[in-house]
């Protein structure tokens, strides 16, 4: 079994859809005949809205033949989910997974397109067009963003974006963009919420202008109890964004800053061999209630945009990102031999083996110049987008037995990636678009890993726990290119299709577990290479839209916890592959339905595990919404039904143990608008259903001590309440 590290561990880390569209058919058709009067038409969000590469102004280039979605603000706004995570959840091809509860979305799981556990190392996170850049295996603190900061969130699916934002993006890239004060009114808004496990939470926004100057402030902070014992929850945060446009172009100043305390409450553990299942007996309670993982980010980002011509836009920019972090981490109070847990347990300082303290120091610069072209050469309309990244990161981790002691290791990485991309999309006849795109990026990295035989914790019965790792030194140069086409036959239908080639470079922590307890690591693992190809078609129909699309990919060297050696690995090949369906459609002019579905496939090619299912992957989701204004803005109801398919459990690469059930949520929101107030009430899972998203299985039969039905799952909240009220001012 894993432990919770979280940057470690790998812990850390159609009947259904039928049955839902027909559920929602007929409460469609009731409140369609029950409606009294009509509301003034809303805009629907756009489907087919593209990806960016945002500048200081926003202007955007799409990637032709990519699968792309995009959620609204007003999306946002209305959904009875409030966590940025959560709202990911309802798109087709995007799985989420939950190991803290769900408060606020802290630490969640995001994967696109089937990649189970280390699903946050290939989906790639930017905030405003920057790569939020990650070297250990630390998921993206989606906490760390005030939702009431999100102008909205941009979904590319597949190996596209590699070539414009670089490695990490096998799976997709998520792109939140924030709110700027250009172009919009003076004014403010506060808002605070109450919910269920003593959940309290302020937010604010604020937009001035004046002449050319343009500031947008935001902050919130959040408290709450959690669902689970050790589940305690604090985030605050903040930040500001300035802007002075002139004619010429313009000037930015972006910054942030964040502080979060997370409690890590374990899993619950089921053994049947013992006759222990504390899923069933106490979902809410923790075999670790002193556990830890604490986390300080500020971030700053400032640049220009020049109009070097017409249809020709120079943007200088660069950026720093510093996160701070410290995770404890103590003995758990069950014994896993004998099934009893110990109820006077207490927080204690023992061996190596089961205390550990954490720390971590992270500072990120980046400097990414690039050339927008906006323009016609030889009659035919062409898009470019050419730029060179130049990211650096400097990794500090020292890790002792207790808080306060001299480290065991002290793990340091230095890491350069120096590239330079390219992506034109050319307009043939009107009706085509062709675009053609290419990254070359060079990454150094040097690596190192100093071991303290007089710390605390070295010995044990007279024999060293830790080896100190041998130091690494590496430079290498990858590839990625993208092909695309998208064909417009009418104003109904699209065609469109891609191929691409990426790549993801191995993280320090996947490194530092490359090699057996008790061996040197070397730090030298293969990067993982992936091409694909995808396909699809978007429909118009007068009041309804559809985008559909099938894909299928194929990795070399994909970087994986193998249960069998106990170790990170270059796996034989794999292979993801699937289809995904997202539609939208205007009932009436006050209600409005959004559906989904995705068949996702992720298999073992090759080797040992070769036909089996790749763990933490669902083949079905499904999701339907409906949106109903009641009564104009002053009366609206939400309403979301999410399904979730079985998936083999982390660490049951061999597919033998037990499957997670298939869950089932509904939530609802009731809200309005009144003068210059607002309010709502949110229902997350409305039938209390019992589910969990995660769970950690023994690797039977590989292993010391592993068992068949053996696993630690991580239950996520019953029915949860959320008032909210607020005021524009």
């Amino acid at each position: 079994m894993t432990h919770d590290h979280p940057n470690g561990g790998r812990a850390a880390r159609a009947a259904g859809l039928a049955i839902l569209l027909g559920g929602t058919a007929m409460l469609l058709a009731g409140t369609a005949r029950a409606q009294q009067a009509t509301a003034p038409e809303t805009t629907l969000p756009d489907l087919y809205v593209t990806a960016t590469r945002l500048g200081g102004t926003g202007s955007a280039l799409g990637i032709t033949g990519a699968s792309t979605t995009v959620i609204t603000a007003e999306e946002i706004e209305r959904s009875p989910e409030q966590t940025i995570p959560g709202i990911l959840a309802r798109e087709p091809g995007i799985q989420v997974s939950n190991l803290y509860g769900g408060v606020n979305g802290a630490r969640a799981t995001v994967d696109i397109r089937g990649f189970g556990a280390t699903g946050a190392q290939n989906t790639l996170i930017l905030i405003d067009g920057r790569r939020v850049d990650l070297p250990d295996l630390q998921t993206f603190d989606w906490g760390s963003v005030p939702i009431n900061a999100v102008e909205r969130i941009e979904v590319t699916r597949g190996n596209s974006g590699g070539v414009l934002y670089g490695d990490g993006a096998v799976g997709g890239v998520i792109n939140i963009v924030t709110k700027k004060a250009t172009g919009r009114p003076n004014g403010a808004r506060a808002e605070v919420a109450w919910g269920s496990f003593d959940q309290v939470e302020g937010r604010g926004t604020a937009f001035a202008s004046s002449g050319p100057h343009a500031i947008a402030l935001y902050a919130n902070a959040v408290r709450s109890d959690g669902y689970r014992d050790n589940g305690r929850y604090h985030q605050t945060n903040a930040g500001a964004d300035y802007r002075y446009t002139r004619d010429w172009g313009s000037v930015y100043l972006n910054t942030t800053a964040s502080d979060q305390v997370l409690g890590l409450p374990a899993g619950r553990r089921v053994d049947p061999t013992l006759g222990l299942n504390q899923l069933a007996g106490d979902r809410r309670g923790t075999n670790t209630p002193w556990d830890f993982a604490n986390q300080q980010q500020a971030t700053a980002t400032t640049g220009m945009t020049y109009d070097m011509t017409p249809g020709a836009e120079l943007i200088l920019d660069g950026g720093v990102r510093v996160r701070k972090q410290q995770a404890a981490y103590f003995p758990s109070c069950l014994d896993t031999f004998t099934g009893v847990f110990d109820t006077g347990c207490r927080r204690q300082i023992g061996s190596a083996y089961d205390t550990s303290y954490f720390e971590s120091s992270l500072v990120t610069s980046s400097v990414t110049p690039r050339l927008k072209v906006d323009t016609t050469v030889f009659g035919l309309p062409l898009k470019s987008l050419t730029g060179v990244d130049v990211y650096h990161t400097d990794y500090s981790s020292p890790r002792a037995l207790m808080e306060g002691a001299a480290p065991l290791h002290q793990y340091d990485l230095d890491q350069t990636s120096l590239a330079a991309y390219t992506m034109n999309t050319v307009t043939l006849f009107s009706t085509t678009d062709v675009s053609v795109g290419g990254r070359v990026q060079r990454t150094s990295l040097s690596a190192r890993d100093a071991v303290n035989a007089a710390a605390p914790g070295y010995l044990y019965f007279g024999f060293p726990t830790v080896v100190q790792a041998n130091p690494l030194d590496d430079t290498q140069t990858n590839r990625a290119w993208h092909i695309g086409i998208e064909h417009r036959f009418n104003q109904q239908l699209t065609l469109f299709g891609r191929t691409a080639q990426s790549f993801r470079v191995p993280n320090v922590d996947e490194r530092i577990g490359s090699a057996p307890w008790g061996t040197p690591s070397n730090f030298a693992l293969k990067t993982q290479t992936s091409r694909d190809w995808e396909a699809g078609v978007k429909v118009t129909a007068g009041p309804m839209a559809l985008q559909w699309s099938i894909y299928d990919m194929y990795l070399n060297d994909e970087i994986f916890y193998s249960p069998f050696t106990t170790t990170n690995v270059n796996l034989d090949p794999t292979r993801r592959y699937g289809s995904e369906a997202l539609a939208t459609m205007r009932v009436s002019d006050t209600v409005r339905l959004k559906g989904s579905y995705a068949y996702t496939r992720a298999v073992f090619r090759e080797g040992v595990y070769a036909g089996n299912d790749v763990p933490l992957v669902a083949r079905n989701t499904a999701g339907v919404g409906v949106v109903w204004n009641i009564l104009d803005n002053r009366l609206v109801f939400t309403g979301d039904v999410r399904f979730v398919g079985s998936r083999r459990m982390d660490n049951d690469s061999r597919n033998l143990q037990p499957m997670t059930p298939t869950y089932t949520i509904l939530d609802a929101k009731i809200a309005g608008e009144w003068d210059r107030y607002f309010w709502s009430v949110a229902v997350q899972n409305l039938l209390n259903a019992d589910y969990f998203d995660y769970a950690v299985a023994s690797p039977y039969p590989d292993g010391f001590g592993s068992k068949y039905g053996v696993y630690n799952a991580y239950p996520q909240p019953g029915r949860t309440f959320v008032l909210r009220v607020g005021a524009n001012f």
